[in-house]
């Protein structure tokens, strides 16, 4: 029996009864009924109800060609009918892994030319955390195995990524992270920059958070520096082209490796294949998933820098990690059909010669002048917009989060799909979005924020 036969009510009953979802309050859910989505083509979903509505977040920041890509369908269809599973572990391997690392290693940073595969990018980190631990008990000091990470960082949710992370809120139903963390501001000029400070001073003084931390511990305890190129699930937050050169420059100086999560950023979000090359540095370790499939299979992978590779494969034995699903022959296949999409249709240097600029006008002109509006920011398609009570005193509205909810449902109703995250509005939507899309979605912000102003106003 397929979901047709079942009324909205019945699948909201079922749902409820049996699916216990990420990231959500269930007791709510239960007496507002989920929304059910039942399909997609191009930058658009439709519920079960048959309404419309456009995607500003791709899914969850991943689905970059759009949905309905028969290609891709049929690229799994063909991999399923050839070789559905096997595993890579004990030197085995089968074509599409192989050939996807070829693929990713052209893709990537100068220096970064190995993969290790997962099936999320949770998963991804996870590893990278524990092959950069493994990378200095090799090398003879063990006792090099701390990590700095930004407050209010994601790097997903299991144990060790919450850990990374820097969300208080997930700490505090961890029960017990995983030592030798610690946190350091985050480059988020919009609230921590001085009085008069230029956003490059801000973000060699946010670089330089990094820097204390190293020498409060002592550089020869610390493993590495791991952050989001931009913050994505922390509200976008974009640092100052200074920042990243300068930690790079720092943890050259302390020898202290440097990892990226690209996770989001990953796959031409920003206007390059990775964000890395957005910002002008060179990681020893780039986590990567969503984007990578489009999030048509779930698939991750941690692309390991030249110096950490060499020394795993000349001074580790066997490495005893794995997962059941890394380097799954049909999510690999998708992923290679994917990129060559990205690359047949230009969508990379779309987002950064055409769209990317053209979104960031639109957000400054249409979007910026609104009174609910503190500050619009972008990079490639993503962008940010902060609610604020009062512009110019950023004095937000209370309880905290409460306002871009608000703004968040408005902007649903209207047929535009929106993250709220604290006061933040987030967009991410398709690569494939045009002009005419983003002005579509434009139209629907500002009457969204319009009929949130009119609700605030009357509470």
């Amino acid at each position: 029996m397929t979901y047709q036969n079942y009324s909205l009510k019945q699948l909201q009953q079922i749902d409820a009864a049996h699916h216990l979802h990420p990231f959500t309050d269930h007791k709510e859910m239960r007496e507002t009924g989920s929304r059910i989505i039942t399909r997609a083509n191009g930058p658009f979903i439709y519920d079960s109800e048959g309404t419309e509505i456009l995607d500003g977040m791709a899914g969850l920041w991943c689905v970059n060609v759009g949905y309905g890509r028969d290609e891709l369908a049929d690229a799994a269809y063909a991999q399923m009918k050839e070789l559905p599973y096997y595993n890579s572990f004990f030197k085995c391997s089968t074509p599409t892994p192989v050939l996807l690392a070829k693929k990713l290693a052209e893709l990537a940073p100068k220096g970064v030319n190995q993969v290790f595969y997962g099936s999320s990018g949770s998963e991804a980190n996870d590893t990278a955390l524990r092959l950069v631990r493994h990378y200095w008990a090799l090398e003879g000091k063990p006792q090099k195995n701390r990590i700095i990470a930004r407050k209010m960082g994601y790097h997903g949710s299991t144990i060790a990524g919450t850990s990374l992370g820097g969300m208080d809120l997930m700490h505090k139903q961890l029960g017990g992270a995983v030592p030798n963390i610690v946190h350091v501001m985050m480059p988020y000029a919009y609230e921590l920059a001085l009085p008069g400070e230029s956003d490059h001073d801000f973000g060699l003084r946010a670089a330089k958070a990094v820097e204390d931390a190293i020498l409060e511990a002592g550089a020869d305890k610390v493993a590495a520096f791991i952050g989001e190129p931009v913050m994505g699930a922390g509200g976008v937050k974009i640092p100052p082209m200074s920042y990243w050169p300068e930690v790079q420059r720092i943890c050259r100086k302390y020898d202290v490796l440097l990892m990226l999560d690209e996770v989001i950023t990953g796959y031409g979000r920003t206007g390059e294949w990775f964000a890395a090359q957005t910002f002008g540095v060179e990681p020893d370790t780039i986590t990567t998933a969503k984007a990578l499939t489009s999030g048509y299979q779930p698939l991750s992978a941690l692309l390991v820098g030249d110096r950490i590779a060499a020394t795993l494969v000349e001074k580790g034995g066997e490495f005893y990690h794995g997962y059941t699903y890394a380097g799954h022959p049909v999510a690999c296949a998708v992923a290679l059909k994917n990129l060559e999409i990205m690359e047949r249709e230009g969508l990379v240097d779309r987002v950064k010669n055409d769209t990317g600029p053209y979104f960031a006008k639109a957000l400054q002109e249409r979007i910026a002048g609104h009174d609910l509006v503190g500050e619009v920011r972008s990079i490639g398609l993503m962008g940010a917009i902060e609610i604020v009570r009062d512009k110019a005193t950023k004095e937000r509205f209370l309880p905290a989060g409460s306002a871009a909810v608000v703004v968040r449902d408005h902007a649903i109703a209207q047929g535009l799909m929106l993250r709220a995250t604290g006061d933040t509005m987030i967009l991410s939507p398709p690569l494939i979005w045009t002009r005419e899309t983003i002005d579509m979605a434009c139209e629907r912000i500002a009457k969204a924020l319009d009929l949130a102003q009119a609700d605030l106003r009357r509470r």
